[in-house]
């Protein structure tokens, strides 16, 4: 169902669970549904039912959590969830402290107020199980006196479970049908005595992040919207002194996108499931930050971090294998040029020709067309191209597909000066253009929502210069298939209200585009001029 799904259809109401301190909404932006609930009871798994306590001691002991928990800051001014700035000021969670910074070690710490993710932090003693899919975090009983104090007051166990926490390391938690495919992991504190029987084969003395690269991998968009993106957030501060535990591991995942992997961290991925050893950690990170489509929010980023510089990420990543590229295409494009001269390589007629032409293709602004086969592609592309020739541009027309080297788009599209596509999941390739760039993109019939929250807004928070370009239903091919009066074609909103499958059928899977090329025209010259006078901006500097 993908990301058409918006999360603002989540029910409202979500609150923090307070496994051991206390967490912001950071996630929620509805007022509305911003309460606050404390859960001072036991968390679930917190006493095995080996202990069987009485029903009196279970009562006191959740009393004397609460009082615990609750003791230090009743008697503060402060407020238990946020910190005031004045009287007037609204209510703001302190973005810049960690997440569970104060959780003590052999603990798990538990933030479920995001509507797109939950996130878990274990602290302390913390060791893989990939055969029963948990991960145990071993209490050395030095560092929480009041877990130490309510196990002496029941039955002694080595083995009990001092907490039991759930969840699904994928960033879609609100997309129910997606999540129900994602494996999920058990997080489960014990008493240091137990760890005795769970010995380490693989010590790390750098924390863990547990993500999995289940759900909708396998799709361009969601491969950074939900994975790569929230990777960065989530572990930026950690500057690569991080190791990847991947859930639902896919080597060709790890190909295409190992040389984004390694300027995140300094080590290898490791394969959960397949990895059969136990792996030790000082801390651990289960389940990944995001902040919205495509985006990097620089309030809730350690240094203010930007879409900007998860780019620069992608700079740095390509670069080496890019420099090679560039050497292959100029040592081919001069081949070419010597075999259409007929001319001797060794000529110095030659060598004129070929630094003329050269300095003359240099001078055009580069547009890419990215094309696509199937639905919504453009069925007068052809002429598309001769008309941005004419205006002055020098066209590349890109079909990537699964298998195109990722570095070879980046490389296109970075030395690009526009790019023009139709709305689908290739046009997140626009994360690869220099800031200053153009950026058009084609909206078809009833993808307008979608097309400017999933890549124009994004584009514009990444400093490219985004042109939408919304159809007319004379130039989608559904003007043939409905009456003129047709909601399809009249009122796409109302037809999108019916629910995803008559998004997906009619406007996403059921439509091409064949462009009124007398009205796109505008959108290239204007492109065409900006572009134009941008380079010779850079080159009077």
């Amino acid at each position: 169902m993908g990301r058409y799904q918006r999360y603002h259809q989540l029910k409202k109401g979500e609150h923090v669970q307070l496994v051991k301190h206390y967490m912001p909404l950071e996630d929620d932006d509805d007022e509305e549904s911003r309460d606050f609930v404390f859960v001072c009871a036991p968390s679930y798994g917190f006493f095995n039912k080996r202990a069987r306590p009485k029903l009196f001691s279970l009562l006191f002991i959740s009393l004397l959590s609460c009082c615990f928990i609750l003791a230090p800051h009743l008697f503060s001014s402060s407020s238990l969830l946020y910190s005031f700035v004045g009287d007037n000021e609204s209510l703001l969670p302190n973005v810049n402290a960690p997440l569970c910074a104060s959780a003590s070690d052999g603990t798990i710490c538990c933030d479920r107020s995001g509507l797109r993710s939950d996130v878990c932090i274990m602290k302390g003693d913390v060791r893989t199980s990939s055969a029963s899919s948990s991960v145990f975090v071993y209490n050395s009983g030095n560092s929480n006196g009041l877990i130490n104090y309510v196990s002496s007051m029941v039955e002694e166990d080595v083995e009990e479970e001092l907490q039991h926490e759930k969840i699904k390391p994928y960033t879609r938690k609100w997309e129910a049908s997606v999540m129900d495919t994602i494996d999920e992991l058990d997080l489960i504190s014990k008493r240091g005595s137990a760890a005795i029987n769970h010995h380490c084969d693989v010590q790390h003395d750098v924390p863990a992040v547990f993500f999995s690269t289940g759900g909708y991998t396998g799709n361009v968009y969601h491969e950074f919207n939900d994975g790569l993106l929230p990777l960065y957030i989530t572990s930026h501060h950690l500057k690569k002194k991080v190791v990847f535990v991947i859930l639902e591991y896919h080597n060709w995942w790890i190909m295409k996108y190992g040389d984004i992997i390694s300027h995140l961290s300094d080590y290898p991925a490791i394969d959960f499931t397949g990895d059969k050893r136990t792996h030790c950690f000082p801390e651990a990170i289960v389940g990944l930050r995001i902040h919205d489509e495509l985006k990097v929010d620089p309030s809730l980023m350690q240094g203010n971090k930007t879409i900007v510089d998860f780019r620069n990420i992608l700079d740095q990543a390509y670069w080496p294998r890019i420099h090679g590229l560039i050497q292959d295409e100029e040592r081919e494009a001069q081949e070419k040029l010597r075999e259409k001269l007929s001319l001797s390589p060794s000529s110095k007629t030659s060598s004129e020709i070929i630094r003329n032409v050269e300095e003359n293709l240099l001078k055009k602004p580069k547009l890419v067309v990215l094309s696509r086969n199937g639905s919504r592609a453009i069925t007068n592309e052809n002429l598309l191209v001769k008309m941005a020739e004419e205006i002055g541009f020098r066209v590349e027309v890109v079909r990537p597909d699964r298998t195109t080297e990722l570095a070879k788009i980046y490389w296109v599209l970075n030395s690009s000066d526009v790019m023009v596509g139709v709305h689908g999941a290739a046009m997140t390739h626009f994360l690869f253009m220099k800031p200053g760039s153009v950026f058009i993109q084609v909206i078809p019939l009833g993808t307008d929502w979608a097309a400017e929250t999933y890549y124009g807004e994004p584009a514009r928070e990444l400093g490219l210069n985004y042109i939408s370009y919304p159809v007319l239903p004379r130039e989608s091919s559904l003007y043939d298939k409905y009456d003129k009066d047709d909601p399809v074609l009249r009122d796409p909103t109302s037809v999108n209200n019916k629910g995803w499958q008559y998004t997906k059928a009619i406007y996403l899977d059921g439509q091409n585009v064949r462009l009124n090329l007398k009205r796109f025209r505008k959108r290239l010259i204007r492109a065409y001029g900006y572009s134009i006078n941008r380079s010779a901006h850079h080159q009077s500097k």
